[in-house]
């Protein structure tokens, strides 16, 4: 069985390091942790691993944020992954830093990573996980906060619930959705 896994985020230098890549930065430390690298393929950064007999595909999309969709759709055709098996890595700034909330579904709460795979793919019925990356931000610099570096303790913070999400990833491709949010969600 193959899994997709489409950490969301924007590519360049400008963006390395910004809390809006924690979908990025997530995919990295889980290839890894897996010992295995990403090679620059069509429309994204793809790499792969095994876990139990399973096969995890890792994406991340060399189009925009807003373009994720045509990579997800791409890559899910080309490595004949079923919707069903699709987890999308993605930032939120509505819950806490290194909250980790793994939904079945759900509307794009305004990201437009979120919003391109909907429309592209035609559903918003495919698993979603996403990571806290707070609202410590005043009103109206939440362009600012969320294309900012993290600080110095969010780093920290930031390795150790990576390793929860990559627990959660592999548990997702192992013993299924529905297990895993219960194992991980607000944990």
């Amino acid at each position: 069985m193959k899994y997709l896994i489409t950490g969301l985020g924007n590519i360049g230098e400008k963006y390395a390091g910004t809390r809006h890549n924690a979908g990025f930065m997530l995919l990295d430390f889980i290839a890894e942790e897996s010992g295995v690298s990403f090679d620059d393929r069509r429309y994204g950064f793809v790499s792969q691993f095994k876990h139990k007999g399973r096969i995890f595909v890792l994406l991340k999309p060399s189009t925009f944020m807003n373009r994720s969709g045509r990579a997800v759709n791409y890559w899910l055709k080309k490595e004949k992954i079923p919707v069903g098996n699709l987890l999308v890595i993605v930032d939120d700034i509505a819950l806490p830093f290194g909250t980790i909330r793994i939904r079945p579904r759900g509307g794009d709460g305004g990201h437009n990573g979120l919003l391109s795979i909907n429309q592209i793919l035609g559903t918003s019925d495919y698993a979603r996980l996403r990571f806290g990356i707070g609202n410590g931000f005043p009103r109206g610099t939440q362009v600012s906060y969320v294309l900012g570096e993290l600080s110095d303790e969010e780093r920290k913070e930031f390795t150790e619930r990576a390793e929860k999400v990559a627990e959660a990833v592999r548990s997702f491709g192992t013993v299924g959705l529905g297990r895993t949010m219960n194992m991980f969600n607000n944990k």
